[in-house]
């Protein structure tokens, strides 16, 4: 949208660069001069009897002219009728109807307007009065008609100055519905292609409203009644005898005919420039639709609209190739009707090139006064002169007319004159006015003196040097220094004098000399030109999706250039702001609190300045919930179904997705609803699925993008009849709470799922063996039995049936339970191990048969120990722990075992009830493994050039110690990692004296145990060699690393 409104923007201007360039010479009114008409009324003037009369007519000229009216060919004196006046310094008449009447004065006026170089004329004023006539009183007899006939109701109004608008009413003055079946005609008659009952009424009324006297003419009331004649009973004949009754045979469908026009064909004129409607109404049974074409063509898009439902082609601004055969089709189920209409296109006079020109030339030059036009047919051209036929005016040897062209040479100061064109044909005619003024004047130039000329950069630059002069002057253009004349690009220098940039740059700013010179002198002027920064929105409004209750905010940030004030207005659909404190209008924002719907619409920013401006928009959708539905209906009611149907609520710009349909039910539960469906949004329909003896109520509830609509109104109350259940129980089960019992509970139906009244249940079981009998017991408001007296986990085969006093339900499915658990009586034997490394080991074992676990199985658990520890270090350890192993299982892994280690455990089954009596207890041992880090590591006896490390065993052996690794390194004072040393030491040592060390102020050291398994992680430290006499520093002494295990100063 702002791409077209800037499109307009554009144009606007070319129009405006154009008109500057080429508007006509003007001739300062303080030189002498011929009339110039500048104001007259149009050609047609219709009068208003209560408003006085007005007919225009000013002009110019020096000296300035007199004025004198004609009226129907005959001078016309103002001065014997008081009732009339002229207007001072003007030839406009002004006539009192309140002291005349007005059709005296109806007529055609010319005005004449002249001085003693010359007379100009207006063009003829056709005054009349405007006409309102009454309708006459005329009484109409109802019109009865069979339902499906076609009928036409005749308007016919009074003919009015000018014709009146034609509607029709009811007698509350509400316009009548109109649609493709009934329609209005171009003469006023209402049309129907069918008519139905629903078209019974007594006050078709037809109105005509006069535009000019603002007057509103009625027809009498017609009444038309719509019968289906199978139904009227003969004893009703006597009734109709004073009515019209129209098409007494029974009405049939039937392919479309025409109304109007009539025939297959018809012939149409219309002038060039004129609005063409032509117009065909059929009628027929189903209602015809009627569509267009042009034979010999295109329809001529943007000026081409159809109205009255397609039945009206209207065509704008009537051009010659708008001629030709058009063609409506009017069509229905049953077949179709085509009228072509011929149109011809004939043209009033118009001009090819614009009228002639005015002529201001110096003694001896030469020049042509130019009267080219066109019509259909081709018009005629008449010279006068001064108002005269130009054969009657005095001899002039400078003058030649040829056709449409005066040609005139070496002029004299007498050939000052008005020349008038006639231009005519059937269809109207012009009338233009030119005069040629014989002057000698040096030159001047009109253009202000020192005026300020504001572009903005990369637009056109145009500076005016308007002049005037006889001869006519010629133009040159300087800058600054005038060291050379302005011609050529970038400068365009047009006939007018005007001087044209067409991109203008900040380097084209700058002072500007215009200079006019002709024979008899020279005259300049100067004018100054300045270069702005366009004025653009650098941040547009984006496109917003509101819910209702929110707020939204458009942004509209601008840049422009420092010396031009911007202003910012807001429009919503082209029209200003509401008067609604929730618009909050800020610089460079529109905020809107609170959005409702009738916010919705389009948005535009507008920025001015004095020279440009720019503009964006946005569109505001505005979306809600859905309204809820409407008017509930219950159809095609069954035993165990019904079809609801409903009628959507207004969505508020969000597509409904779904509808959910929901039910009451007042037997069982009044006043909760449930969802019972869902259908989608395009669906308006639902089949629903009812159950047996439930008192229905239904309502409908719509979903959108925003949300849930509120529920509909409830629908009417829908009973269904009672039945045996069509269900039983779910979830039956069948498992003990005591050893010697069975519990079997299952999931009751609900109200809804009962059927009818009298809900119990037919509870049944038996032992799992063959050849067992059911034994069943009757169990009402309970979900549960228990059977007493059962043999320890048994299996039983178990049924449960829905009943009620309709009957039974369906033979209800077999389910498998238990009577009740005891503890197990055995133990799993073959009880073993195998150790797989120091910290894992395998356990395998025999499961106990299942008939002496007496229930589930749930697992296998293995209690297990640690005895104790294989080194004489380590105290010995008892904690028992429990490793579950879930299900039938008989053997399992034991991870997270110490090394060199002795552990005892045994194996115990169980099921729901608890465990069962314990295995033999076995052992095992784990071999040596890694051992664990140092206890500590200390530095004693630090001398200038060695020190000695002492450590405590590793607190978890893990096996037996066979020795020690120490590893260290020089560390400098960029923290740098000098060569490793390495010394094994032997198993019974606590400590070590290192020498030499004097290459570096700090050392590492790491120290571990080994075993046969390996050797363990490593104690590490960090410390600094005395270098000098003198205790160093904390700092010196040690740093400590995140994995450093201890440090000694």
């Amino acid at each position: 949208m702002m791409m077209m409104e800037l499109r307009h923007l554009d144009a606007a201007l070319l129009v405006l660069i154009l008109g500057h360039l080429s508007s006509a010479l003007e001739v300062p009114l303080d030189l002498p001069q011929p009339p110039t008409i500048t104001h007259q009324s149009p050609k047609e003037y219709i009068m208003d009897p209560r408003e006085n009369i007005i007919i225009h007519c000013d002009a110019k000229g020096k000296p300035h002219p007199s004025f004198s009216w004609t009226r129907n060919g005959t001078h016309f004196d103002v001065e014997q009728d008081p009732s009339v006046m002229m207007r001072p310094h003007s030839g406009t008449l002004v006539v009192d109807l309140s002291r005349a009447r007005p059709e005296n004065f109806e007529g055609v006026f010319q005005c004449t307007a002249r001085n003693k170089y010359g007379s100009a004329v207006s063009n003829n004023i056709v005054v009349r009065q405007s006409k309102s006539p009454l309708w006459s009183k005329e009484k109409f007899k109802p019109i009865v008609v069979q339902e499906g006939v076609s009928l036409v109701l005749p308007c016919r109004p009074p003919a009015g100055l000018p014709p009146p608008i034609i509607f029709w009413m009811d007698n509350n003055f509400q316009k009548l519905p109109q649609s493709k079946r009934v329609s209005q005609s171009l003469n006023g008659d209402l049309y129907f292609s069918n008519v139905r009952r629903e078209d019974s009424r007594n006050d078709y009324i037809c109105y005509a409203r006069f535009t000019h006297t603002q007057t509103i003419q009625q027809k009498q009331p017609i009444t038309v009644k719509v019968l289906n004649l199978d139904a009227i009973n003969d004893t009703m004949a006597d009734y109709y005898n004073d009515t019209e009754l129209l098409n007494e045979a029974p009405v049939d469908e039937r392919k479309p005919t025409f109304l109007i026009p009539s025939g297959h064909s018809s012939a149409k004129m219309v002038l060039r420039g004129h609005v063409l409607e032509m117009e065909c109404i059929a009628e027929g049974l189903p209602t015809p639709e009627v569509s267009w074409t042009k034979v010999s063509g295109d329809l001529p898009g943007r000026r081409a609209s159809f109205l009255h439902f397609n039945k009206t082609l209207r065509i704008v601004n009537v051009s010659e190739s708008d001629a030709g055969d058009y063609r409506c089709t009017a069509r229905n189920q049953l077949g179709s009707a085509q009228h072509t209409i011929s149109v011809t296109v004939k043209a009033a006079p118009y001009w090819i090139s614009g009228p002639p020109k005015n002529l201001v030339l110096a003694p001896g030059e030469s020049g042509v006064l130019t009267c080219r036009a066109s019509g259909t047919p081709k018009p005629s051209i008449m010279w006068s002169r001064n108002g005269g036929p130009i054969e009657n005016s005095p001899k002039d040897i400078s003058r030649k007319v040829e056709d449409d062209t005066i040609i005139f040479t070496d002029v004299q100061a007498d050939s000052s004159a008005v020349y008038q064109c006639n231009i005519s044909n059937p269809y109207g005619y012009l009338l233009s006015n030119a005069f040629v003024n014989v002057l000698s004047e040096p030159p001047r130039v009109l253009t202000p003196a020192n005026k300020l000329y504001q572009v903005i950069e990369n637009r056109p630059a145009l500076m005016d040097c308007s002049s005037f002069g006889s001869p006519i002057p010629k133009i040159t253009w300087f800058k600054d220094s005038r060291a050379s004349t302005l011609d050529g690009d970038p400068y365009i220098l047009h006939d007018n004098g005007t001087l044209e940039i067409q991109v203008a740059q900040p380097q084209h700013k700058g002072k500007y000399t215009c200079v006019a010179t002709n024979m008899l002198g020279i005259y300049e002027n100067h004018v100054y030109l300045e270069t702005k920064e366009p004025t653009r929105i650098i941040k547009q409004p984006d496109d917003k999706v509101v819910q209702r209750g929110r707020s939204v905010l458009f942004e509209c940030r601008v840049k422009h250039d420092k010396d031009l004030l911007p202003s910012v207005i807001w429009l919503k659909d082209d029209e200003e702001l509401p008067d609604d404190e929730r618009f909050i209008v800020e610089f460079d924002s529109l905020s809107i609190t609170d959005v409702s719907e009738r916010d919705a619409g389009t948005y535009k920013c507008i920025v001015n300045t004095t020279l440009d401006h720019d503009l964006a928009t946005a569109e505001l959708t505005v979306v809600g919930r859905p309204d809820p539905p409407t008017d509930l209906e219950l159809t095609d009611q069954k035993k165990r179904s019904v079809q609801l149907t409903w009628i959507p609520g207004e969505e508020h710009n969000s597509p409904i997705e779904e509808f959910v349909i929901q039910y009451e039910d007042s037997l069982h539960r009044r006043g909760h609803w449930h969802d019972l469906a869902r259908v989608p949004g395009t669906k308006t329909t639902a089949h629903l699925k009812l159950s047996p003896h439930v008192y229905y109520t239904f309502r409908v509830l719509a979903r959108n993008a925003v949300g849930l609509s509120e529920p509909s109104s409830p629908s009417r109350m829908y009973k269904t009849d009672p039945a045996a259940p069509d269900q039983n129980p779910k979830d039956v089960r069948g498992s003990g709470t005591e050893h010697n019992n069975l519990v079997i509970t299952w999931q009751p139906l609900s109200g809804l799922q009962s059927n009818g009244p009298g809900l119990h249940y037919k509870v049944s079981w038996r032992p799992k063996r063959p050849g067992s009998d059911w034994t069943t017991v009757t169990v009402a408001n309970n979900s549960r039995f228990t059977v007493s007296g059962t043999p320890t986990f048994s299996p039983y085969e178990i049924k449960v049936q829905a009943v009620n006093d309709h009957g039974d339900g369906p033979e209800p499915a077999v389910a498998l339970g238990y009577s009740g658990e005891d503890l197990p009586v055995s133990a799993p034997t073959n009880v073993r191990a195998t150790v797989v490394n120091s910290t894992l080991a395998e356990l395998h074992w025999d499961p106990v048969p299942l008939h002496l676990i007496r229930g589930h199985v749930q697992g296998y658990k293995v209690y297990y120990w640690r005895r104790h520890n294989l080194h004489k270090h380590n105290p010995d350890h008892m904690e028992k722990r429990i490793l579950t192993f879930s299900g039938n299982h008989s053997h399992g892994m034991l991870p997270g075992l110490h090394p060199f280690s002795h552990y005892s455990f045994n194996v115990r089954v169980f099921n729901k009830k608890g465990d069962g009596p314990r295995s033999t207890t076995q052992q095992f041992k784990t071999p040596e493994g890694e051992p664990g880090p140092p206890v500590s590591l200390s530095v004693t006896d630090p001398s200038l050039d060695s020190l000695t490390l002492a450590w405590s065993p590793p607190h978890e052996h893990n096996g037996h110690i066979t020795g020690y690794d120490l590893k260290y390194q020089p560390v400098n004072n960029s923290n740098e990692l000098g060569p490793e040393e390495e010394l094994a030491l032997a198993a019974n040592e606590t400590s070590v004296t290192l020498k030499n060390l004097k290459y570096s102020p700090r050392y590492r050291f790491y120290l571990n145990a080994r075993t046969s398994a390996g050797a363990g992680p490593a104690f590490s430290l960090e410390h600094a060699v005395k270098l000098e006499e003198g205790k160093p520093s904390k700092a010196d002494k040690c740093k400590n690393h995140e994995r450093l295990g201890g440090c000694l100063g």
